[in-house]
């Protein structure tokens, strides 16, 4: 039950989700993100890559996280989605809110530029 959280740039965090997020570990995963949207990150990228179970506490928590990134510009995406958090997502319909991309480097890419297209703008503003 070991959620580890890696930091890309200042505002953007890996958060591999291990085996499971699920009752067990569901408030660690809040209050660890929580700490990182403390520090100033506000994109988050969850790799379910070796995750088994995604249970209702755990699709609860990360809505958590949702909605306290999405006001302050963030977003929250899903990458390398294991087989059974798949059958959840398509279940719960949860691919309608958070984009989902084949691996961490697509997801993060995609952030990345995201990122940069939004500072060019406001350079230009």
């Amino acid at each position: 039950m070991s959620i580890t959280i890696q930091n890309v740039t200042a505002d953007i965090a890996v958060v591999c989700i291990g085996k499971a997020l699920d009752f067990r570990n569901a408030a660690d995963f809040k209050t660890a993100c929580q700490n990182r949207i403390q520090e100033g990150v506000r994109n988050f990228v969850l790799d379910f890559s070796g995750t088994g179970i995604l249970d209702s506490t755990g699709l609860g928590a990360i809505f958590s996280l949702y909605r306290q990134i999405t006001p302050l510009g963030g977003q929250v995406v899903f990458a390398a989605v294991s087989r059974p958090v798949q059958v959840v997502v398509q279940l719960t319909r949860t691919y309608k809110v958070f984009r989902q991309y084949p691996s961490v480097t697509a997801a993060h890419e995609q952030l990345l530029s995201r990122s940069a297209s939004n500072g060019s703008r406001a350079g230009a503003a």
